[in-house]
């Protein structure tokens, strides 16, 4: 009896460690936000679940927060802010995306609270990328904290096949709990 006992204990383990694998690579995952670059939306060493579901087979939607494999063997996460077809210019602290001005309320806080003006630098998508629009199958991103981030103007534009899936939800530290946007 203890002998069956024994088995069905042991089926159970491996059928959730099974399952918590299955779960880690194909739905979910957690990261951990390194560094300044997308504050004041997200802080360092804040963590977050990663959705994945999906991600394979769609594009990512305009102002998602995403990781994704760059360079050097890192995940990074950053806001996507073009998509493909989109040509992007900053003028005057403005996004200007197909050249229409769009708002980014999420930098807002931010923005009030530097002296460093501009918060984000001028720039046009073919300077920084030399694409004149996003090529098919590619996101442009940006860091929420402009003055102190590597994304899509040092790194170029991001191939959906290196995107690992979308980060809204903080989960630590506790007192920190909340969706992202």
């Amino acid at each position: 009896m203890a002998k069956s006992e024994s088995w069905e204990w042991v089926k159970a383990v491996v059928v959730a460690l099974v399952l918590a694998i299955v779960i880690r690579y194909f739905f979910f995952a957690p990261i951990v936000v390194d560094g300044q670059s997308m504050m004041p939306t997200l802080g360092h060493n804040d963590r977050m679940i990663v959705n994945k579901i999906g991600y394979n087979i769609s594009e990512p939607d305009r102002f998602d927060i995403i990781v994704f494999h760059a360079p050097q063997n890192k995940d990074y996460i950053k806001r996507v802010i073009g998509l493909p077809g989109d040509s992007i210019h900053y003028e005057d602290d403005m996004l200007y995306i197909n050249g229409e001005a769009y708002e980014e309320p999420y930098l807002d806080d931010f923005k009030a609270e530097t002296d460093n003006k501009p918060f984000t630098g001028n720039f046009d998508l073919s300077e920084v990328t030399g694409y004149e629009t996003i090529p098919e199958g590619h996101v442009f991103v940006l860091g929420d904290n402009r003055q102190h981030s590597k994304d899509s103007r040092h790194i170029g534009v991001i191939p959906y096949d290196e995107v690992v899936g979308k980060a809204n939800f903080v989960f630590w530290p506790v007192q920190d709990v909340r969706l992202v946007d």
